[in-house]
């Protein structure tokens, strides 16, 4: 018996890094699952990477239109949402004093704006009993030069989740934030140097980055009823990255 037997998962920015780690546990558990990713070549690399009980949509989180079409697709094959995982995120050092309009847009565009429409047209498909989180930062954290914007719009969430579950606590639906350390992912090499790699390295007590299958492991938890009365609560799974 797995411990998402008879599930179905939707996971956004599913096509890369914990996302697809987890969308790959989900399904080893027993769940179906829905992933989602802005570039078609890559979203069909992870479905075929998962194997089996899964179907990738094409589409950028931070898009109403691309949401919907998330939404229909799942509503049109399962008909229901077990465990809705808003992974979609985007970050990029940009210090105070040449932080653009652009930037910040775009930011809080996929991972606060993006998040919020997310859970809101997923709704009417949340099974009683369904298990709601998003992927925050451990950057909402601490303070790091460079980062405001990108922990501000992470910070967004764990405020998201006690309203939210008090608005769902009649459905006993649970709402969670799963806030990630440094984890060696394919998105790190884009936004960090290797010179930013070995400070973050320096800060963490085992001295080596999280992998995407230790947050994979947290997802699971977040996912099961192994934490039925975990709700609201902020997970930094960071190897006390941000305790120290």
């Amino acid at each position: 018996m797995g411990k998402l037997d008879n599930k179905v998962a939707v996971i956004t920015g599913g096509s890369s890094g914990m996302a697809l780690a987890s969308a790959k546990r989900f399904v080893e558990e027993g769940a179906y699952v829905f992933i989602t990713g802005r570039r078609q070549e890559a979203l069909d690399e992870a479905v075929r990477s998962i194997g089996r009980n899964v179907t990738g949509v094409r589409g950028d989180a931070a898009n109403l239109d691309d949401l919907d079409r998330l939404i229909d697709t799942v509503k049109r094959e399962k008909g229901k949402i077990d465990v809705l995982y808003a992974s979609a995120g985007i970050g990029e050092a940009v210090p105070l004093g040449e932080i653009t309009a652009k930037h910040f847009d775009a930011t809080f565009g996929l991972n606060t704006r993006g998040t919020l429409f997310t859970v809101q047209k997923a709704l009417p498909l949340l099974s009683d009993g369904a298990s709601i989180f998003m992927t925050g930062s451990v950057a909402s954290l601490k303070g790091f030069p460079g980062y405001s914007v990108y922990a501000a719009s992470k910070a967004a969430l764990h405020a998201f989740a006690r309203g939210w579950l008090n608005e769902l606590k009649a459905r006993n639906i649970r709402v969670n934030v799963l806030h990630p350390g440094p984890i060696a992912t394919p998105m790190q090499d884009q936004v960090l140097t290797e010179e930013a790699k070995k400070m973050f390295e320096s800060l963490i007590p085992r001295g080596t980055m999280g992998r995407p299958e230790e947050i994979a492991a947290a997802a699971l938890f977040l996912a099961s009823d192994d934490s039925s009365f975990v709700n609201g609560l902020e997970l930094s799974v960071d190897g006390g990255f941000s305790a120290i």
